[in-house]
This record gives C-alpha cells, sequence and structure tokens, in this order.
C-alpha cells in the first residue's frame, strides 16, 4: 500500500506560498541605511553614506572615462501640432556618443525652433516598448505621428511643446540597442534579457549600466553651448522612470526629476508583482526602501505621477511611499521642492501636473 504525509501541525497553509515567503523575509531585513535622522546635518551624512552604498549596490562605475566622440548622424526640422492646436515647430537632431569602451549611446537632441538659448533641457528615458522612437513621435515605419500616442505619450515632444530642449536617449535594451535576436523578433522585444542577466553574472546590473548612460548623456550635455547648464532635468516612465530615479539620486548636476509610473516599495511592486529583471538590485532591502532611494535627490525638485489604475506600481503603495519620503525632503526644508499626480488611468505618462511642477522649479 502507498502512504502519503500528512502535512499539518507546523505548517502553515501558506507555507508553500512563495509570495508569503518573500513577504516575511521582508519583515527580517534590516534597512540598515534607512533614513533616520532628525535634522540637516545628520541628514547630509545619511545622503553621502547611502549614495556610496548605491553605487556599490549597482555595480560600481568605470573608473575613467572613455572619451564621448559625439557625432551628428542627421538632421532634420520638423512640425508637430500640439493637442492645444498649436503647430510646434522643432530640430531634431539624430547623435552618437560613446558611453563606455564598446558601448555607444543613439540619442535624438529636439529645440523648439527660433527658442532663446541656453536652454533648460530634460533627459528623456523611455519604459519598455519600442524604446526612444516612442516617446519622439516616430512611428515603426519610420513616418511621424499626428498626435501623441502610446502609452508614453511622446513625452519627449511634450517637452520641446513646452519650451525646452530634450535629449531622448535609447536605454540599454531597447530599440536601437538590442540584440539580433531581439531585432528579429518585433520592434517591441527587448534584449532586457539575457542582457541583464549577464550583468548579474559580472556583479553588476541593468540598471547600473542604464543610470551610467544617464551620467554621460549629463556629461554630453555639458558640452553643448546651446544647453543652460545649470538647469538641466531627468524625466522617464516605467523602466525609464526607474533609471531617472536612481540617476537623480547619484548624479547631482541634476537639478530636478520627474518620475512616471514606477515610484512606489519594492515590496509591493517588484518583489510582489511580475517585472522585468532588469528592475533588480542584488542586496538592496539590507539597505533602503525605494523612498530612501528617492530621498537622495533632496533638496533638489523631485515630481512623481501615478495612475489609479496601474497594475504593476500599485498606486496605494505610491502614496504610502510618498508619505515617507515627503518626511525626508521635510528634514531638508525643502518640502516645497516635491510634487505628485494621481490621475485617473493606467500605466502611461500624464504629465499635466509635471510641467506646471518645471516651470515653477527649472
Amino acid at each position: 500500500m502507498g502512504s502519503h504525509c500528512n502535512i499539518s501541525g507546523a505548517h502553515a497553509a501558506n507555507d508553500f506560498d512563495t509570495l508569503a515567503f518573500s513577504l516575511r523575509l521582508y519583515e527580517r531585513q534590516p534597512l540598515k541605511l534607512s533614513f533616520r535622522a532628525s535634522n540637516l546635518d545628520e541628514a547630509i551624512e545619511w545622503q553621502h553614506k547611502l549614495r556610496s552604498q548605491l553605487r556599490r549596490l549597482l555595480g560600481g562605475f568605470p573608473r575613467r572615462k572613455c572619451k564621448l566622440a559625439p557625432r551628428t548622424v542627421e538632421r532634420a526640422n520638423l512640425r508637430f501640432r500640439a493637442p492645444s492646436g498649436r503647430l510646434v515647430e522643432y530640430s531634431r537632431e539624430t547623435i552618437v556618443f560613446k558611453s563606455r569602451e564598446w558601448l555607444s549611446v543613439y540619442a535624438y537632441y529636439l529645440t523648439p525652433k527660433d527658442a532663446r538659448t541656453p536652454l533648460p533641457c530634460i533627459l528623456c528615458l523611455p519604459g519598455h516598448g519600442r524604446g526612444v522612437d516612442d516617446i519622439v513621435g516616430i512611428n515603426p515605419d519610420g513616418s511621424l505621428r499626428e498626435s501623441y500616442g502610446g502609452y508614453q505619450m511622446d513625452f519627449a515632444l511634450q517637452c520641446v511643446e513646452h519650451g525646452y530642449a530634450a535629449l531622448a536617449i535609447e536605454q540599454l535594451g531597447f530599440g536601437h540597442r538590442r540584440d539580433e535576436r531581439a531585432r528579429k523578433q518585433s520592434p517591441e522585444t527587448s534584449s532586457c534579457q539575457p542582457a541583464a542577466g549577464a550583468a548579474l553574472l559580472f556583479g553588476e546590473t541593468m540598471l547600473g549600466w542604464r543610470v551610467y548612460d544617464a551620467m554621460r548623456s549629463v556629461d554630453y550635455l555639458l558640452t553643448r553651448d546651446d544647453v543652460d547648464h545649470e538647469r538641466i532635468a531627468v524625466m522617464g516612465i516605467s523602466g525609464g522612470g526607474a533609471t531617472a530615479l536612481f540617476t537623480a539620486a547619484i548624479d547631482e548636476r541634476i537639478k530636478a526629476a520627474v518620475v512616471s509610473g514606477y515610484f512606489n516599495t519594492f515590496k509591493d511592486s517588484i518583489m510582489s508583482i511580475p517585472h522585468c529583471i532588469d528592475n533588480y538590485i542584488p542586496g538592496m532591502l539590507k539597505f533602503a526602501e525605494m523612498w530612501d532611494i528617492a530621498g537622495l535627490i533632496a533638496p533638489r525638485a523631485l515630481f512623481i505621477e501615478s495612475g489609479t489604475e496601474d497594475s504593476i506600481f500599485p498606486v496605494e503603495a505610491t502614496l504610502s511611499s510618498y508619505e515617507r519620503l515627503k518626511r525626508i525632503y521635510d528634514v531638508f526644508n525643502a518640502g516645497d521642492r516635491i510634487g505628485i499626480e494621481v490621475f485617473e488611468g493606467e500605466h502611461q505618462f500624464h504629465g499635466r501636473g509635471a510641467f506646471e511642477f518645471l516651470r515653477k522649479l527649472l
């Protein structure tokens, strides 16, 4: 006769549940460098320690910067009609520059026509999908969109509409910066996997690679006379929001950040809901939660937006994390330099409150 194990007694019903196990481990994480400062001096010291640790967790950055060696591939004078009906004319440069040895960045530099320079500039970072073309109004066939579209709503063009220069870069693993396997499948297929896994094998992270690209993009902007070097911001949605948040946390040259469809808690987003492997940083929760990372931006300007129906970054966790973040900004006496907008919608770029915020603080 066969036999079976009687599962009872010490075995709880959810002892077979991976999420329940993860949540129990979360409660035991020390968060060694979570914000506990009570005054400005302590807060500044905390930032220094966490920022240094964060660089290590991301996998570190090259000790020496390679030459950017930028080159302009194409120039075009274009126009689009904004939702208000106004015709917006702008120039678009297609640019390539070196980020590190063996790796180049593909980007578009957009400027409003006849704008007085130097201009404040927003570094624009796309999320998963077709990549940078999808935030500058380029259709898969190369034609130009007639109106803002997709979940990213062509937010680089929205920057131009609001009078900013925009440097829209292709994130590593998307669009123009993918492996051949992904290119053969579809315009939306990323090469985050296996590239993000390869980064982990090297003791590095995809997020670290992308943050370094963004930092080198700031280096590039500082070579341009038509950019106001004291008014450089970063903006991103979803995976681009992740890069925007971490870049602003590390690179203090960035004066303002707009994070769309990302700011949350690690616990309630990437730990509890399936996400791309490019989001993960080994050991992160030993040291800090997401509100702590965002706190590294203080007292510089930060705006967060979240949709009520965002299924991968739940708005309730966004709001609770924001309350923790506000306490950090208050210690820096910078409560007027942080903002949030919760809008009716899904995982998408919104921008209404964000551009009003930038108008006042950038």
